[in-house]
């Protein structure tokens, strides 16, 4: 366990921005900003000239936290770490990509890998992904977890369950409840994020495999591809989905046309999902979740392909297809997401925290609504792969990264 003592910034009646940790230094992150906005915090050409369909819906203005915090690494012998949930205790609870769990302490002290899970295909950006816990996992010990399975050569999003055992040291009875289908020999865009609604039920997202061959199939109802998908704890299609009774579609489908959703989220408010998602070269999207609605991919899109040549008929718009609230050209690679709502930062209440992948950095979206009016990086100096975020039981924020580390980021 790593646990460097930090010097704190203090905020005076003039904002300051003091004691930013720099790559040889990375253990001291300090800020002290100013609520004042500025200008956006992306400096670096956009890929494309697509313009904007509103005002606000990219490169809003920069805004800084007033209040002192500090990021601290709390541990770095996590191993490819992808999830991570806060568990009743106020410990965590982790996913590693290569198939095991392991639970953190406060103090970032980190338990043996836990086993007993389904065996995954860690192959390129596969492995063991998202997890929850039971709303009533105090009583019955349940986790829920995605993954990607390999089944007869080809690979798929999978959906399981199991209990945590008393001694912590195995995942009992795991069982598949769900595979996203149909599978493919591809090994990225698994999506696999998780949660649970307020109804009980299950939400959770796949991708639509990556290659051009698959990519039809975000737009396809009888495929589970490229879709934010609703179920029972069971693995049934949860009551009072949108495509509930209709033939030509699943009945488990929430929203259709995504990418790659790698971020989940209920606003602590208003209960509204909220999502990121992977653009290709440019167009990472945050979206705001509507039942049964079309979000473009691959029809629509704010990105061009990695070679630089366009996308379809390289439109932005199109009736019937939703726009996204916000929108990344070039990318931060936007992966897990949480919404704030402790009161260890009061300024932070109801903001949106993105963990960001190549952007090396977690972003901080102020919302109004369905607009996003500010946005602030925090550990930009880090130089870490951001790959998922969670509230911890004592107001923190908590984020693991692809390089192994847990970061505890909130008051001293």
């Amino acid at each position: 366990m790593t646990d460097i003592p930090k010097v704190l910034g203090i905020a005076t009646g003039v904002a300051l921005m003091i004691a930013s940790c720099s790559p040889s230094n990375s253990k001291d992150n300090n800020v002290v900003g100013s609520d004042s906005t500025s200008a956006p915090v992306e400096t670096k050409d956009p890929n494309s000239n697509y313009q904007p369909a509103f005002a606000g819906q990219t490169r809003i203005s920069g805004i800084k936290t007033t209040t002192a915090y500090e990021g601290k690494v709390l541990s770095e012998g996590l191993e490819k770490p992808w999830g991570i949930t806060s568990l009743p205790d106020g410990r965590l609870l982790i996913t590693e990509k290569e198939g095991t769990m392991r639970i953190a302490s406060a103090d970032g002290t980190l338990s043996e890998a836990i086993t007993g899970l389904p065996k995954v295909n860690s192959a390129k950006q596969g492995g063991l992904l998202g997890l929850t816990i039971d709303p009533s996992f105090s009583e019955n010990r349940m986790v829920y977890w995605t993954f990607s399975e390999n089944t007869d050569g080809k690979n798929l999003t999978a959906v399981a369950k199991g209990r945590l055992a008393d001694d912590e040291k195995t995942i009992e009875n795991a069982q598949v409840i769900y595979r996203a289908t149909p599978a493919h020999e591809s090994t990225l865009h698994y999506g696999g994020r998780i949660l649970f609604d307020k109804t009980g039920n299950i939400i959770f997202s796949t991708g639509e495999r990556s290659v051009l061959e698959t990519r039809p199939q975000a737009q396809d109802l009888n495929s589970s591809l490229g879709k934010i998908i609703r179920i029972t704890p069971d693995g049934n299609a949860a009551p009072g989905n949108p495509f509930e009774g209709r033939s030509e579609a699943r009945p488990e489908l929430y929203s259709y046309g995504h990418r790659n959703v790698q971020g989940l989220a209920l606003h602590p408010v208003t209960g509204d999902l909220w999502e990121t998602e992977f653009g290709p070269r440019g167009g990472d999207e945050v979206n705001l979740i509507k039942p049964g609605k079309n979000y473009g991919w691959p029809t629509i899109t704010y990105g061009i392909e990695y070679s630089g040549e366009k996308i379809g008929d390289s439109i932005q718009q199109k009736e019937g297809m939703q726009q996204p609230v916000y929108y990344y050209d070039p990318v931060i690679s936007p992966s897990g997401i949480t919404f704030y709502s402790g009161n260890n930062i009061p300024e932070w209440e109801n903001n949106l925290f993105i963990s960001a992948l190549s952007g090396s950095h977690i972003a901080r979206l102020v919302i109004e609504g369905d607009k996003v009016i500010g946005e602030e990086r925090l550990l930009a100096d880090e130089s870490q792969r951001f790959r998922d975020i969670t509230q911890g039981k004592d107001g923190a924020l908590y984020a693991v990264t692809d390089q192994g580390r847990l970061y505890r980021i909130g008051k001293p």
